[in-house]
This record gives C-alpha cells, sequence and structure tokens, in this order.
C-alpha cells in the first residue's frame, strides 16, 4: 500500500532520515513601477527598495537581481511615464506555498501605496511571481507560471540575466527561444537599454 504521500512505502516500513529533508524552493519575481512612490522616491529606487524587501520575507532569500530595464508601457499608452523593470531570483528553505508568497508580495505593494484602478494603470509597484518552482496552476487568485510572461520582452529580457537557462514550465521553451520568437518593436517602444547600476 503506498503512503498518501506518494513515498512507495509499505505500511510498517521506515523512510530514511534524507527523506525527511525540505526541498529548496525557487521564485522569479518580476518588479516593476513607473510611478513616484508616497514619499515621492522614483520608480528606480521604489523597485530598489522592493528588492531589498524581497530579501526580508520569511523563508526566501534574495539570490539574484537582474539589471533594472526603462520600458514603455504595454500597451503603448501617450503620456504614460516609461517603467522600470527587473527580476529577482529568490530561494525559499522549504516547499512554497504560492497563496503565502502572493499575499506577501501584495503586502509590499501596497506598502508603497499600490492602487488597482484598472487593468494595465501606471503603477507605484507592481511584483509578478513568474514561475515557482515550476509549478502549472490556474485559480482566480493566481496562474503560474505568469500567464503573460512568455510574451513580454520586459519580464524576459531580466528574466535571462538572472536565469539563463530557465524553460517555461508550460511551453517547454528555454527563455532565450522567448525572448528570439517576440516580434520586432516599432521604433521608441518596448525594452530600452539597462539603466545604469
Amino acid at each position: 500500500m503506498l503512503s498518501k504521500y506518494g513515498s512507495g512505502l509499505r505500511l510498517g516500513e521506515c523512510m530514511s532520515p534524507l527523506t525527511l529533508i525540505k526541498r529548496k524552493s525557487t521564485a522569479f519575481i518580476a518588479l516593476g513601477a513607473n510611478l513616484p512612490d508616497r514619499a515621492g522616491a522614483p520608480p528606480l529606487a521604489t523597485c530598489r527598495s522592493a528588492a531589498a524587501a524581497l530579501d526580508r520575507l520569511p523563508g526566501w532569500r534574495l539570490v539574484a537581481l537582474s539589471r533594472w530595464y526603462a520600458t514603455t508601457p504595454v500597451p503603448p499608452v501617450p503620456g504614460v511615464p516609461l517603467f522600470v523593470n527587473g527580476v529577482a531570483r529568490l530561494d525559499g528553505a522549504g516547499p512554497a506555498d504560492p497563496a503565502a508568497l502572493l499575499a506577501a508580495l501584495q503586502g509590499l505593494e501596497a506598502a508603497a501605496g499600490r492602487e488597482r484602478p484598472y487593468p494595465n494603470a501606471p503603477r507605484v509597484l507592481d511584483l509578478d511571481i513568474i514561475d515557482l518552482d515550476g509549478l502549472l496552476l490556474g485559480t482566480p487568485e493566481l496562474a503560474l507560471p505568469h500567464p503573460r510572461a512568455h510574451l513580454r520582452r520586459f519580464v524576459l529580457a531580466p528574466l535571462a540575466d538572472v536565469a539563463p537557462g530557465w524553460v517555461h514550465p508550460r511551453l517547454g521553451l528555454g527563455v532565450a527561444a522567448l525572448l528570439a520568437g517576440l516580434p520586432p518593436e516599432p521604433p521608441g517602444e518596448g525594452l530600452a537599454e539597462p539603466l545604469p547600476g
């Protein structure tokens, strides 16, 4: 009889101590902003502060941070300021709880003054889970991997900085192939050069 945990052990058999070690988790978080925060800090400063806050989330450690990129809004809206975008890689001490991580990210957004008046509105801070341990999840609250990450150069370019070997869990394509498959950007739109510092 299999245990409810699928270990293949039969009733009465013992597990090795190594079986009980929790595996680590890896999360890729997209960071973005194009409005000053409550204190008037510019978007780049807000993103840097958010990256530092990610490193303080209980059970998580910031292990890699991409360069920062200046990008036009998607879809483009005249008069809307450029976004600052980046990607952080977090390693967790044990199995990840997607709902808990989402709640923690939304708490950081709220602390920065994030409001959600309409879809794709300019924002003080945007934190999205791009991938969490390759999980495939589709709930009203959270879809994993992020359902539009593979279509967005402003996510894929910084993701390639921190995880050049990343493979989309649903599509089976690497980040380089996804970037190469994107249509050319119109002049003046899309991904700008990485920002200094």
